[in-house]
């Protein structure tokens, strides 16, 4: 016997009508390309939507075609959020940290006809566009007051000529594509991520749930995750979802920026990588500012360093929420949510709950294997091969790039080697290529890095496994110094003493000026162990 409910579909236009209908009034801000501060609604940007809709209709965008974006996040953006994937075309979010080849290949790859760039990045698409096979149309993300000398379409002028207004947005299966990201390709070429409607709203379940994100109509957000990259880990649909304000931080990710933005627009919530939040708290500390409106900030990317997640909860009384995630699974995997004993507990009692990248959003199956494939017990002390599964996670790459990545039970490897405790918290030890081992035995690269970005002199830390004559691999700790600091090797290396075992401290320390990062912002270990191959063996 099956039950009597309403098989009513899951598409982003249900988000887009929800919003237009439920909590119409409700801001939108952003710190806008060309200057100033730009003020909107939901009714405002979803009746702009329907004009997009439009406008792509009359470029001779149909059902299943790609629209690329290059572009911050603004306003701008979010209407193009709602209007491709609503009209049932597939948004393509386009990196533009990628190289100038990498974009041209995804670009390409997607086989986007329309590409939809902000003015920042128009220099960018004129390097590429003879490389561009099937696009048709290039349109700039402004109006006409500030369009540059270009053949290409002013975005404005396009939707004042299909004027803004309602949409008949389509019905359709809820398991069409709805938007694509491309993976960072540190390793070959980036690969597509091709999320459906359905992922994409019980996605925006999950942020908006207490136990996830926890985001409602009584917070003001401001992603500093980008738009072009994940979805800005499904932000801009979970406010639409539960009507939070929109506050968009646009081009300028500075910590003063960032900053007005959040005191100014009253934001209670934000989300972001560490390396922005460093950027922050240096910015408050040095000017004195506080954060009085925020409660609490979703870090993610990498782990958050202790020093960090004292330094918002005891100088600014703001929880970090620590999150894990990829863009395989759209991306939000774990949050760092305390039950209520752990909660209740004081700071340095519960931190090191707060140090893992949290328990399993509903929709997230998780567990650690070993290299054969045997699963390991949730003690938070055996770590293994993380694998994960869902609604809202990849089957496939798109176009079949990669082959099979699910096995026969549709477990997904994340990469990532991780534990797993008795009460469901997760904490990532390494990425499985990153993993360093010396002697047999697994050293964590990610907690000898969090403990020496703890120490003032260092601004920044990498830890690799280079090559070693005597235990086959030995961490090598990579630092950047903190401005104004000198690092003393033997007095970085003593304070790793009784915080790790002592066969886990690394032998030597290297100060550079610079550490390499991906488009996304995470460190490039695979250059620095080319650079430092042979440091153990000479």
């Amino acid at each position: 016997m099956q039950g009597q409910m309403q098989q009513q579909p899951l598409l982003i236009s249900s988000l887009v009508r929800h919003a237009r209908n439920n909590h119409p009034e409700q801001e939108i801000v952003t710190r806008a390309v060309e200057g100033g501060i730009h003020r909107t609604t939901f009714a405002e940007t979803i009746d702009r939507a329907g004009g997009v809709a439009r406008m792509l209709e009359s470029l001779g965008i149909g059902f299943g075609d790609r629209v690329a974006t290059l572009a911050w996040n603004t306003w701008r953006h979010l209407e193009l959020y709602y209007a491709v994937s609503g009209i049932g075309a597939v948004l393509h979010t386009v990196n533009p940290r990628l190289f100038p080849e990498q974009i041209a290949y995804i670009l390409n790859h997607s086989g986007a006809k329309v590409l939809c760039v902000d003015l920042t990045f128009l220099p960018l698409v004129d390097a590429v566009r003879d490389k561009l096979d099937h696009l048709e149309t290039v349109v700039v993300l402004t109006d006409e007051a500030h369009m540059p000398d270009s053949d290409a379409a002013c975005y404005e002028t396009l939707l004042a000529e299909a004027g803004p207004g309602d949409y008949d947005w389509p019905t359709f299966n809820e398991n069409t594509a709805s938007s694509l990201c491309y993976t960072s390709g540190t390793t070959g070429n980036p690969k597509g991520v091709l999320y459906s409607h359905r992922s994409t709203v019980l996605h925006s379940f999950a942020v908006c749930a207490a136990d996830g994100l926890g985001l409602s109509s009584n917070d003001a957000v401001l992603p500093v995750v980008p738009m072009f990259h994940v979805n800005a880990w499904g932000i801009p649909y979970a406010a639409a979802m539960c009507g939070a304000k929109l506050v968009f931080p646009g081009a300028a990710l500075d910590g003063a920026s960032l900053w007005e933005l959040l005191d100014q627009e009253r934001v209670t919530i934000s989300a972001g990588v560490p390396t922005v939040w460093l950027g922050l708290l240096q910015y408050l500390q040095a000017e004195g500012k506080g954060l009085p409106h925020m409660n609490r900030t979703v870090i993610g990317g990498s782990a958050a360093p202790e020093a960090m997640i004292r330094t918002f909860e005891q100088d600014y009384d703001v929880r970090v929420l620590h999150a894990w995630g990829m863009t395989e699974m759209s991306p939000l995997g774990t949050v760092g949510v305390l039950k209520r004993d752990i909660a209740e507990k004081p700071f340095e009692e519960r931190l090191p709950w707060q140090l893992k990248q949290g328990k399993a959003a509903y929709g997230v199956e998780m567990r650690i294997v070993d290299d054969e494939g045997n699963e390991l017990p949730r003690d938070g002390e055996a770590f293994g091969h993380l694998q994960v599964r869902g609604p809202w996670v990849l089957s496939g790459y798109f176009r079949g790039e990669g082959g099979d990545v699910v096995d026969a039970d549709g477990w997904f490897d994340t990469g990532d080697v991780a534990t797993i405790d008795a009460r469901g918290y997760m904490q990532i030890t390494d990425r499985a290529k990153d993993v360093i081992k010396s002697g047999g035995e697994w050293i964590s690269s990610i907690e000898l890095e969090n403990i020496a970005v703890g120490h003032p002199d260092v601004a920044e830390a990498a830890v690799i496994g280079v090559a070693h004559p005597k235990w086959d691999e030995r961490p090598l700790l990579v630092v950047i110094a903190a401005e104004g600091r000198t690092v003393d090797r033997d007095a970085l290396l003593e304070s790793f003493e009784g915080k790790v075992a002592k066969w886990w401290i690394p032998d030597d320390v290297v100060v550079v000026d610079e550490i390499p990062h991906t488009a996304t912002g995470k460190i490039q270990k695979r250059t620095l162990r080319e650079q430092f191959a042979d440091h153990y063996m000479t």
